[in-house]
């Protein structure tokens, strides 16, 4: 607090003296996905709103849930040359390679503004070795279940992928929705939920340059989620549904499992804190479950160069810090959640190793392909998993 009261003065008397004042009014324009169901959204809001009325500035937010859509806008923004001045979006990836020569790296940021301190997260680290970003949470992915639904069905959790298969038969002809997904726009965490179930922590890994490199498991994981949706694992209608309705299904009790990430358990109901768990995945071949689940740091706060350079610099800086202080990044973050869904969540990580999506590491065009066309072709059977990964491979997804 001492260092955010010293920051807040500091930049006072900076701007005290600048043609873009506070008394004159400064407006900032800025992107985030806290937005939709997100319980961050609302926190998010307040803090802008903060921000403004001890300030007197502006602030322009055009939030939105975070998909391949908005990903795109965002980078069409970058391209177009109309970026907003602070940013919050993916790092350290594929997704972040465009827009790093428009963004300014926290150690210059720091140096410019040495009272603020932004911390330098080695998990976000580019490429060119810099950090851009301020990060505000990490993620997990797992199998997110209704432990009411399960006991009212009679239905014990799964343990292995026998008892995991015999889930999904049981619910279909009790005719609860086994899992809830949108094959149609966010098949995502299916894809990484497969990849886990069958490959090592090695092949999850890889990195392949040729078609010939790719694992066999990756194929494997691909005809398992074929498998999935021949046995009715998922909704009638989901090559057509979206996200938001297929999260409903679960949130109303009426889907079993749904497989996402913390950011689910983050809009969950309270009342549902004490019957929601989550699970690692099962593993295909073998006994129990993976030892490992998909999970990281992958977003955080940027400050453009648009901003950086222009009248609007230390207002957007007094931003960024107050974005990025120890209270908002709790009230962001994941910390003010409790009750049986988190704990279920630590004892999932206990002991696992945590790995990258895979997608994060595609360059853009080849995740889409992978993700949108793939993904629903190979679970409706109009593609194999070889023509999945020819596919993809001839986008060069990792690179020449």
């Amino acid at each position: 607090m001492c260092r955010w009261i010293c920051l807040m003065t500091a930049l006072v008397l900076l701007l005290a003296g600048a043609s873009a004042a506070f008394g004159e009014g400064v407006t900032l324009r800025t992107v985030s996905s806290f937005a939709g169901a997100d319980a961050a959204a609302e926190a998010y809001v307040d803090i802008l709103k903060a921000y403004e009325a001890e300030t007197g500035n502006t602030v322009l937010d055009t939030s939105a849930v975070s998909d391949e859509a908005w990903k795109t806008g965002v980078l069409q923004d970058f391209a177009a040359g109309s970026e907003p001045d602070i940013l919050f979006f993916f790092a350290a990836g594929a997704d972040s390679a465009p827009i790093l020569s428009r963004v300014v790296p926290v150690g210059e940021i720091n140096a410019a503004y040495p009272g603020l301190d932004l911390p330098e997260n080695d998990a976000l680290r580019e490429s060119d070795g810099k950090v851009y970003a301020v990060p505000v949470r990490s993620f997990w992915e797992g199998l997110f279940v209704n432990a009411d639904v399960f006991e009212e069905c009679g239905v014990e959790l799964p343990t292995d992928w026998d008892s995991f298969c015999a889930c999904i038969r049981t619910f279909r002809e009790k005719g609860v929705v086994p899992i809830a997904v949108s094959l149609s726009d966010i098949p995502h965490y299916l894809a990484e939920f497969a990849l886990l179930s069958c490959a090592s922590p090695e092949e999850l890994q890889a990195r392949p340059r040729t078609l010939e490199q790719v694992p066999g498991s990756w194929y494997e994981a691909m005809a398992l989620i074929r498998e999935l949706a021949e046995t009715g694992a998922f909704e009638d209608n989901a090559f057509a549904t979206d996200e938001s309705s297929s999260t409903a299904l679960f949130r109303d009790k009426k889907a079993a499992m749904q497989i996402d990430g913390s950011w689910l358990a983050s809009s969950l109901p309270k009342e549902s804190m004490q019957s929601t768990l989550v699970l690692p995945v099962p593993k295909h071949n073998g006994n129990g479950m993976a030892e490992n689940c998909v999970g990281g740091v992958s977003m955080g706060f940027y400050l453009t160069r648009r901003a950086w350079r222009s009248d609007r610099r230390d207002a957007a800086v007094l931003l960024m810090g107050m974005l990025t202080r120890e209270d908002s990044l709790r009230r962001l973050g994941y910390s003010g959640l409790n009750g049986k869904l988190i704990v279920s969540a630590e004892e999932m990580l206990a002991g696992r190793g945590l790995i990258g999506p895979l997608q994060d590491a595609m360059n853009r065009d080849a995740r889409e392909v992978w993700l949108l066309e793939c993904i629903p072709a190979v679970a409706a059977g109009r593609m194999t998993p070889e023509e999945c990964w020819q596919r993809v491979m001839s986008l060069c997804p990792f690179g020449e």
